[in-house]
């Protein structure tokens, strides 16, 4: 497994060792001077214990169901290489993700595991088509011992959420094994900062603590506060989400007054640092050099009473240090996704003041190599449920002539993001399906590539409904609606600035509809309002427009504040419906669908 090379944490082995087997003597000559106190207050021999213990935190985040090996380029970390160059390293399934956990926990008998949200949504078929219950029971067997809850976690809604945590069968559609009840997750959820609108109570439970042999450790979790611009109304509805310093110092000033001076925040909200590969230096001093985003401002804000932050949400990976209010070092931590990566963090617990020794706190990212053996109860995990799902899974759709790049594709209009707004375009095009003109589609709604290599036994090429299910899986339902051309200028605008200034959010748009993308301007002039143009014509800011959206957008999702403004409404088939009806309309054995062309966006970088 890689390492950061400069997080060397061979003497904090030497020590563990050294507390496992060397006599008191010699353990407290191997300690650092201070290290060490007279434990209950005999002499040497009588129960002496050490005075700080090593406390292993495993973390990861953002699994989003994904228990088989993700496909294609969304399967890959970055590594840099000694020599400069970045090497594409495939990782993650939960096969080899717990194979990863259970070796690292060896020769640590203090070791926590915990998640920073989105554990599920979005989730491959595998876990999707039954409502994340297979990624439930994986965790279970991972011994995960605490998650935040995601804004993922929010898409089917509170009962739903609230059923995953406690187990029972689907309310519609019952329990999927005979003689089998989902008994729900054996480890808390936390959602510290989502409140029921009618009570003003907890959803559920804002913390825990970890506890073992006097060592406390409390765990406060919370999501993004934004999380009810990026979740359908329907999955947030009846509830408050707070701002997440607030509610973490308001948690840690509890737990502080209970006696739990050790604290540890898992955070749904993230950052982008410098470099993509994993084993990047965030703390290095070049200029540009660190980490930007959302989660700097929030860990400048968190108490110094928090000892370390495990973050999510934005899929990056990283292991900085951001300083708390008083200055002093923080470790912030993120792993990728996917269960590509996990956190590999020592805490050191100083048993008399009850805290961590932040000086003394290490921490690095390792990779989830597939290389590594597989964890059988795992394996049987997933071949269970492939069993019950290979009826559904394994149907044809279409055939592609090569990778089509959706999630895996870092620029701003994606091969795949097109082929999915011309299908939108095409299935509500008709009169009677809503009329549309143009289509949009959320980037962020694209969670997987088409890939040209066999998943199973269906051949090269084929696209199964597995397959798009996992590029589609949240099956919105298409909405067409009336826009003015004035709305549709500001809507491409909203892409760049307002709440997506800092980190924009791309529409993809069906073919016809043109413009210029200029970034070396700033906010809303990035788009050159006078290059937009549909089938060759400028966009009347008068006329009215019928524009295809899935219903997340419709209402106004991601910042898009313009397009929830549509009139006229029609509710057209599932986003998933017509991706699957267009790879059947335009593509065959002998004549496979091609990537398409990105020419609709010119970018001026």
């Amino acid at each position: 497994m890689s390492a950061t090379p400069q997080k060397n944490r061979a003497t904090r082995r030497v020590l563990a060792a050294a507390a496992g087997l060397a006599t008191v003597g010699a353990l407290v000559a191997a300690m650092p001077a201070g290290a060490h106190d007279r434990g209950d207050g005999h002499g040497p021999g009588h129960g002496h214990k050490p005075r700080t213990v090593d406390v292993q935190l495993l973390s990861f985040n953002d699994l989003h169901g994904n228990l088989e090996p993700p496909a294609g380029s969304a399967g890959n970390v970055s590594e840099t290489q000694p020599d400069g160059t970045v090497k594409a390293i495939p990782a993650g399934g939960v096969e080899y993700l717990a194979t990863s956990l259970r070796t690292a926990r060896k020769g640590n008998p203090y070791s926590v595991t915990a998640a920073g949200g989105d554990m599920v949504g979005a989730s491959p078929l595998l876990s999707g088509l039954f409502h994340d219950e297979p990624t439930i029971e994986a965790l279970n067997g991972l011994d995960l011992d605490v998650t935040a809850v995601g804004n993922h976690e929010f898409d089917e809604g509170a009962a739903e959420l609230a059923r995953l945590q406690n187990g029972g069968c689907h309310p519609v559609e019952g329990c999927y094994e005979k003689g089998k009840k989902f008994k729900g997750a054996d480890f808390p959820y936390l959602a510290a900062n989502v409140t029921k609108e009618k009570t003003g109570r907890p959803l559920l439970k804002p913390y825990t603590v970890w506890k073992k042999n006097g060592v406390k450790i409390g765990f406060i979790g919370v999501t993004l506060e934004g999380t009810p611009d990026i979740v359908t109304a329907n999955g947030v509805k009846g509830l408050k989400f707070h701002d997440e310093v607030e509610t973490i110092n308001k948690y840690a000033r509890e737990l502080d007054r209970k006696g739990v001076k050790s604290i540890v925040a898992l955070i749904h909200e993230g950052g982008a640092p410098a470099s993509t590969s994993y084993n990047y230096d965030c703390d290095s001093p070049g200029a540009g050099d660190g980490i930007s985003g959302p989660i700097v401002d929030i860990a400048k804000g968190i108490t110094p009473k928090v000892d370390a932050l495990v973050t999510g949400h934005t899929h990056q990976a990283y292991v900085c240090t951001v300083p708390d209010p008083s200055g002093q070092p923080r470790m912030v931590t993120s792993a990728s996704s996917f269960g590509k990566l996990y956190t590999d963090t020592t805490l050191t617990y100083d048993r008399r003041t009850k805290d961590i020794v932040r000086t003394s706190v290490k921490s690095a990212n390792h990779v989830v190599t597939r290389d590594q053996a597989k964890a059988t109860d795992m394996t049987r995990l997933i071949d269970r449920w492939n069993k019950l799902a290979a009826p559904i899974a394994s149907k044809p759709q279409g055939w592609i002539s090569a990778d089509i790049n959706g999630r895996g594709s870092t620029a701003p209009e994606k091969p795949l993001g097109n082929v999915i707004a011309d299908a939108q375009l095409e299935g509500l095009a008709p009169a009677d399906k809503g009329g549309a003109e143009v289509a949009f589609m959320n980037p962020g709604g694209i969670r997987a590539d088409l890939v040209h290599k066999a998943s199973g036994s269906e051949g090269d090429g084929v696209v199964t409904y597995g397959e798009a299910f996992t590029v589609q899986p949240f099956t919105n339902m298409m909405n067409v609606v009336d826009l003015t051309g004035a709305q549709l200028v500001t809507a491409l605008q909203q892409q760049v600035s307002g709440s997506n200034e800092a980190s924009p959010k791309i529409l993809q748009v069906s073919k016809g509809l043109t413009y210029t993308l200029d970034l070396t301007k700033s906010g809303a002039d990035r788009v050159v309002a006078g290059t937009i143009k549909l089938n060759g014509e400028a966009i009347d800011p008068a006329r009215t427009y019928r524009v295809a959206m899935n219903e997340f957008l419709a209402g106004g999702g991601d910042g898009f504040a313009a397009l929830g403004e549509g009139t006229n409404k029609l509710v057209g088939a599932s986003d998933l419906d017509l991706f699957n009806a267009y790879l059947a309309a335009h593509s065959t054995a002998a004549a496979p669908l091609a990537p398409p062309a990105t020419d609709r966006i010119t970018v001026i970088q």
